[in-house]
C-alpha cells in the first residue's frame, strides 16, 4: 500500500511545515546581512503587521551586539576622559609653575578637549557612525549657531586674544569693564574677578577686550601721592620741613634708587590754600597700608608745626549806596507820559 494514498492530509501538513521553516531561515539570513538600522526598521514593520516571529532573532542577532558595542564604546570614552584629565594636569602644572598660571590652564584645557574629541570620534567611527555626514551636519549647525551666538563667539575670540597677549594674569589687581578686583580665573568666555569686599564678579571677555584695562599690580613698585593744602599764612620752608619729616618717619617703607625715593612738591596756589604734594615710592603690595600711614603722618606733622589746613571759604562784601539813591525824594519823581489812546479820546 502506498503511504501517500492512505495519509494524504499528513503529507500535506509536512510540506507546509517545511516551507515555513525555509521562510524563517531566509528571514534570519536576511537579518544577518542587514545593518542594525535596516533590521530595526524591518522588525518594526513586521511588528506593525502583527508578525512577532522574528523578534527573538532580532534581539539575539542585532540588538544584543549593538548594546554590547555601545557599552564598550561608553567605557572607552570614560577611560579617555580619565586619561585626558590626567594629561591635562601633567601638562598644565609645569607651565603654571615655570611660565604663567593663565597660560598653563589654557594649555591644559586645550589638551583635554582635543583628546576627548579624538576619543569620541574614534568610538563613533568604530560603531559605524557616518562621520562624513555628521561633519557636514555639524558644519551647518555651527554656521547657524554662529549667527545666533555672535556675542558668545566674540567672547571666545576675546578670551583667546587675552590668553595669547596676556594683559594681566591670575592674581593681578585690575580695573576692567568698570570693575576693580583681583583676577581669580581667565576662561575662554569670561573672566572672574574678586572685589576687595569679597564679591565675585564674572565679566564677559568682550567687555574687557573692548575697553581700557588698568593693571595695578603689573609693576613691582608704585608711587603714593598725598595732596594737602595749607594756610596762606604758613611759612613755606616750615611747611616743607614738616612734610619731609612725615616722609622720613616712613623711610623703612620707601624704595630707594634712581627715579624712586620721595619728594615734596609745591603744587600750586589755590583759592583757599597753598597746595602741596607728598610723594614716595613703595612696594606694590604695601601701597594701600602706606597710603593710610602717610596721610596720618602728614596730618600729625602739620599739627605739630601749628600749620592749619584751611577749608574752602568765600568772603562776600556788601557795599551800601547813598541815601539819595536808596530813597528818592517825591519831587524827583517823573510823571509818566499819557498813552496815545488817552490823548485821542480827549
Amino acid at each position: 500500500m502506498n503511504p501517500s494514498e492512505n495519509f494524504p492530509s499528513d503529507a500535506g501538513t509536512v510540506t507546509v511545515d517545511s516551507s515555513a521553516t525555509t521562510t524563517a531561515a531566509d528571514m534570519a539570513h536576511t537579518q544577518d546581512s542587514m545593518g542594525i538600522a535596516d533590521a530595526t526598521s524591518t522588525q518594526i514593520a513586521n511588528m506593525t503587521n502583527g508578525d512577532f516571529s522574528g523578534l527573538a532573532d532580532y534581539a539575539t542577532t542585532h540588538l544584543a551586539p549593538a548594546v554590547l558595542s555601545a557599552g564598550i564604546g561608553l567605557f572607552v570614552i570614560f577611560l579617555g576622559y580619565l586619561v585626558a584629565k590626567y594629561l591635562m594636569r601633567v601638562i598644565s602644572q609645569p607651565v603654571c609653575r615655570r611660565v604663567d598660571e593663565t597660560l598653563g590652564k589654557f594649555v591644559g584645557k586645550m589638551v583635554f578637549y582635543l583628546i576627548m574629541f579624538g576619543v569620541v570620534g574614534a568610538v563613533l567611527s568604530k560603531l559605524g557612525a557616518p562621520l562624513g555626514g555628521l561633519a557636514a551636519m555639524l558644519a551647518a549647525a555651527g554656521f547657524a549657531v554662529g549667527l545666533a551666538f555672535q556675542g558668545t563667539l566674540s567672547n571666545f575670540a576675546a578670551g583667546v586674544l587675552m590668553l595669547v597677549f596676556r594683559p594681566f594674569k591670575v592674581g593681578d589687581v585690575v580695573t576692567a569693564a568698570s570693575v576693580t578686583g583681583k583676577v581669580n580665573e581667565i576662561d575662554l568666555f569670561t573672566t572672574t574677578l574678586d572685589t576687595p569686599d569679597n564679591r565675585r564678579i564674572i565679566v564677559p571677555n568682550s567687555s574687557i577686550a573692548s575697553g581700557t584695562i588698568e593693571n595695578m599690580t603689573h609693576h613691582a613698585h608704585r608711587r603714593v601721592e598725598i595732596c594737602v593744602g595749607v594756610d596762606y599764612a604758613a611759612d613755606l620752608q616750615t611747611t616743607r620741613e614738616a612734610l619731609q619729616q612725615a616722609v622720613d618717619n616712613l623711610a623703612a617703607k620707601t624704595i630707594p634708587g634712581e627715579g624712586r625715593g620721595s619728594a615734596i612738591v609745591l603744587a600750586g596756589l589755590g583759592d583757599s590754600a597753598v597746595n602741596w604734594k607728598v610723594r614716595m615710592w613703595v612696594s606694590a603690595s604695601d601701597y594701600w597700608p602706606v597710603n593710610e600711614l602717610l596721610l596720618a603722618e602728614v596730618k600729625t606733622q602739620l599739627d605739630a608745626a601749628e600749620i592749619s589746613i584751611p577749608f574752602p571759604q568765600m568772603d562776600v562784601h556788601v557795599k551800601t549806596g547813598t541815601d539819595a539813591v536808596l530813597s528818592a525824594s517825591p519831587s524827583s519823581r517823573v510823571r509818566p507820559a499819557r498813552r496815545a489812546a488817552d490823548r485821542l479820546a480827549s
